[in-house]
């Protein structure tokens, strides 16, 4: 019997994701961090120099599609567990402890990786790169309007009379 290869849809992007993620946050719990501590202690360990923390919580809020209260309190927890460190005015840097475990982590992780694209020519992970990127802008577009929408007040009662007043 053999299997077709379904085409990319919503389910095979979250089939992807949440096989990956599962991968990452058991290397996690074996260092006592959470999927959201690993994103936001990235951010700033990828940076050569201390980050601006609301751009910081800007990207987390980016990346997690959560609101910016639960980004602060994430940086929060890393500046708790010393892991980040507050500089003034309003930047955080990686502490040497963060910078261990960032390290341990992409250490714990990489050759799962490896083994996971190991054999996936490279046009096909461009190709595949190149659809996710635009499904991605998309889809925070279409989040983007939503929000917009929810947020936007609505009196339904000064719409009602004003509508019947105006006729």
């Amino acid at each position: 019997m053999t299997t077709t290869t379904p085409p990319l849809n919503p389910r095979v992007i979250a089939l992807a994701h949440y096989a990956s993620r599962a991968l990452l946050e058991n290397v996690l719990a074996r260092h006592g961090a959470t999927f959201q501590q690993s994103v936001t202690l990235r951010l700033v360990a990828v940076a050569d120099e201390p980050v601006d923390r609301d751009r910081l919580v800007d990207g987390v809020v980016g990346a997690l599609k959560i609101d910016t209260t639960e980004a602060h309190s994430v940086v929060d927890e890393l500046i708790a567990a010393k892991l980040l460190a507050p500089q003034e005015p309003s930047r955080v840097r990686i502490t040497d402890a963060g910078r261990e475990l960032y390290d341990v982590i992409t250490a714990g992780t990489s050759p799962i990786t490896a083994r996971i694209y190991a054999g996936i020519p490279t046009e096909d992970l461009v190709a595949a790169g190149r659809v996710l990127t635009l499904i991605t802008e998309r889809a925070d577009a279409e989040l983007a309007a939503l929000t917009h929408v929810t947020h936007q007040p609505t009196n339904h009662v000064t719409h009602h009379v004003t509508h019947h007043v105006t006729k």
